[in-house]
């Protein structure tokens, strides 16, 4: 009951050494201790796989077992976490709950709209090891490094043409195979394979330079 009462009262009387985290269980603080020890005592006995907690442990257990316990109502996929169905539903139904406090854009997760936050600061994280090039977003490092190892894992099924992006191949599709335009401009009846050239496209009808 004197727990429960905290969640009333707001008492976190149990406080961290190391940092300003406290909290109202002592168990809570226990498992938070582990952050700064390092210590992850639940350990896998099918892979070298560690955690803080029984609960982490129970999910990560799925990943050999093969059990997905969560279902969607809307279509066939399923999932070890109940996050990620979460997180998935949201496709099938339009909810976007992450709002950008700067302009209108609206997301599904809180990592996208985390990245998105970057456009606005400028924040580039993502620094390439081997020369100065920074980004927002780590999967455009992973593609960047590819111009130094000279790998290109996206291949084309029609013709030779490979590289170092899906968007990439994607925009070779459209431009060389499937002629399909998804791009359209509102103004008028003109489609185009690439978001960038409708945005330059777009110019012709505001006047813009």
């Amino acid at each position: 009951l004197k727990r429960h009462m905290r969640t009333h009262t707001g008492e976190k009387p149990y406080k961290c050494t190391e940092c300003d985290y406290s909290t109202a269980r002592s168990e809570q603080l226990k498992i938070h201790m582990c952050k700064h020890t390092g210590e992850k005592p639940f350990m896998c006995i099918e892979c070298d796989f560690s955690c803080l907690t029984a609960s982490y442990l129970k999910i990560h257990l799925r990943t050999h077992t093969g059990e997905k316990p969560f279902r969607c109502s809307y279509c066939h996929f399923s999932s070890i976490r109940s996050n990620d169905l979460k997180r998935h539903t949201r496709i099938h139904t339009g909810e976007k709950p992450y709002k950008c406090t700067e302009c209108d854009y609206r997301c599904t997760q809180q990592e996208s709209l985390k990245t998105h936050m970057r456009t606005h600061t400028g924040e580039k994280p993502f620094k390439c090891t081997e020369c100065d090039y920074r980004c927002a977003r780590k999967e455009h490092l992973r593609s960047h490094l590819r111009t130094h190892t000279g790998e290109k894992p996206f291949k084309c099924t029609e013709c030779d043409y490979s590289c170092t992006r899906s968007d990439y191949l994607k925009n070779h599709m459209r431009a060389h195979h499937t002629g399909e335009k998804p791009f359209k401009c509102t103004d008028c009846d003109s489609g185009f394979a690439r978001w960038d050239q409708l945005k330059f496209h777009m110019r012709s009808h505001t006047g813009k330079k």
